[in-house]
């Protein structure tokens, strides 16, 4: 078999090892899917300065996320459904990130709970929050974050409403699949991830069923997601948020300067410019092409991270030199799941680190909190340098 040298060996892997509904689920976006690709593509029309006779020595990627020490700028995104692109997905990619020195973040909407993920780790991780209707479960969830240790809360802000994803209404997604003939036919072809699945016990949203009120099946489980994203979220729903944590809160899904400057008037600690990796509003621009402005907006006031479309250290390092503080991957993780498990997604990070590490060098810098536009040659049609 041929070796995996980029995060597109992972996705190839990925898509004849898990069943195409999960697969799906990870590689599409809403309507069009052109914001989707755009988050990926825009990446091309930044052109990196390259420097030569320069000391390439003693290089270092270690840098801060909301003070704590990462030994890379990246942090592994919440993505719901993930303990169904392999079994127990949640609890490796933790248990990865773990080892390699960078946040994990759980998703509300994860397979694995709050509590089974904190008893497969021995650091703390990051807890995403959605914020639902029924504030007595929102309250729950981030007492449950905290007892289990958790050292950040993420906010979601752009899910209020959710944006109609054509390939998992053809699917029929749903956590754990349900019995039609093809839903069958689909498990059937990926043997190695039906034996990883018939191994656990972690096969449904496990931060909710069983905690929030009358979810006890399949069936009260789905009717209570369709009901439950508060399209009331607003500015002023931080401040409880903020009380009952306690602790360090970062605001995902910022796309606006406007927004940025009301995250910063929050008391946020970080915000994420974020689309949802283009499965909400399709037609948004990218991430990357958001950044600069939010960035020349807020950045003296906020730290300023960035998630959507970066499959290579290489669009790491770019969106560092726009301005970004540090920044996520989701898909490229998942894709490493799919793959081989724990041991895919510890390959996504080096793999990642590599590609990062190299062109560092190549612009001639060496530590990557030095990165800057003017390691950059242009970007989106415009000369830096």
């Amino acid at each position: 078999m041929a070796p995996i040298l980029e995060v597109a060996d992972l996705k190839k892997r990925a898509q004849w090892r898990v069943p195409k509904m999960f697969f799906d689920y990870a590689d599409s976006g809403s309507w069009t899917e052109s914001t989707y690709h755009a988050n990926e593509s825009d990446f091309s029309e930044i052109i990196l300065r390259q420097r030569v006779a320069v000391d390439m020595t003693n290089r270092s990627l270690a840098t801060t996320m909301i003070g704590q020490d990462v030994s890379m700028p990246l942090a592994l995104s919440p993505v719901g459904f993930c303990g169904m692109q392999w079994a127990d997905g949640e609890i490796l990619a933790a248990q990865a990130a773990e080892e390699i020195g960078v946040p994990f973040t759980l998703s509300t909407m994860s397979i694995c709970s709050i509590e089974d993920v904190a008893e497969n780790t021995k650091k703390p991780f990051w807890f995403q929050l959605y914020v639902m209707r029924d504030k007595d479960f929102v309250n729950n969830l981030i007492d449950r974050a905290k007892a289990a240790g958790c050292s950040a809360l993420v906010v979601t802000l752009d899910l209020q409403i959710l944006g109609q994803r054509h390939k998992d209404l053809r699917n029929g997604l749903s956590a754990p699949p349900k019995f039609t003939p093809k839903h069958i036919w689909q498990i059937g072809t990926c043997p190695s991830w039906c034996m990883a699945m018939a191994q656990t016990k972690r096969r449904t949203f496990r931060n909710i069923v069983g905690h929030a009120k009358g979810v006890s099946n399949l069936s009260s489980l789905s009717s209570w997601t369709a009901e439950q994203f508060d399209p009331t979220l607003s500015w002023d729903d931080i401040a409880w948020i903020k009380e009952r944590w306690g602790g360090p809160v970062i605001l995902k899904g910022i796309m606006d300067p406007e927004d940025a400057r009301k995250a910063v008037g929050t008391g946020a600690d970080a915000i994420i410019v974020s689309n949802h990796g283009g499965r909400q509003l399709d037609g948004a621009p990218s991430s990357i092409r958001a950044l600069p402005a939010i960035v020349d907006a807020v950045g003296d006031q906020i730290e300023v991270h960035v998630d959507g479309g970066i499959r290579s250290g290489q669009d790491i390092l770019k969106a560092l030199c726009l301005g970004a503080k540090s920044t996520y991957v989701g898909r490229p993780y998942l894709y490493g799941l799919g793959t081989q498990g724990k041991a895919g997604v510890a390959r996504m990070f080096e793999i990642l680190r590599t590609e990062l590490d190299t062109t560092m060098a190549l612009c001639g810098e060496r530590k990557v909190t030095d990165l800057s536009r003017s390691n950059l040659y242009s970007a989106f049609g415009e000369r830096l340098n």
